[in-house]
């Protein structure tokens, strides 16, 4: 099980492009339910910065999102939307309750 967490900020001329490839990312998610995914996307107060959550848990470890169509196109022109590109971290849980 792997999980990761993506930061980012956006222009803000591209906070609107942006909401609209993710929602297309959950539309894909929801309508073909991969197996083996929790994903989740938050909003700052900001309005420009947000956050991927992932918890990827295949068997194979291959994320369900790189099979999606909605993903790459999301991620095609990340940096070019971003005042401040993504980084991502992989995550050590230390403890939760039913967040996963």
């Amino acid at each position: 099980m792997k999980r990761v967490l993506v930061r980012y900020k956006l222009k803000a001329d591209r906070v609107e492009e942006n909401k609209q490839l993710v929602k297309a990312i959950f539309e894909e998610l929801n309508k073909n339910k991969p197996a083996g995914l929790r994903y989740a996307s938050f909003g700052f107060p900001d309005s420009l910065t947000f956050i991927h959550i992932a918890s990827i848990e295949t068997a194979d470890g291959k994320n369900p999102l790189s099979l999606t169509d909605a993903f790459p196109l999301f991620t095609k022109d990340i940096k070019d939307r971003c005042e401040e590109p993504p980084v991502a971290m992989d995550l050590t849980e230390v403890g939760s309750y039913n967040l996963f």
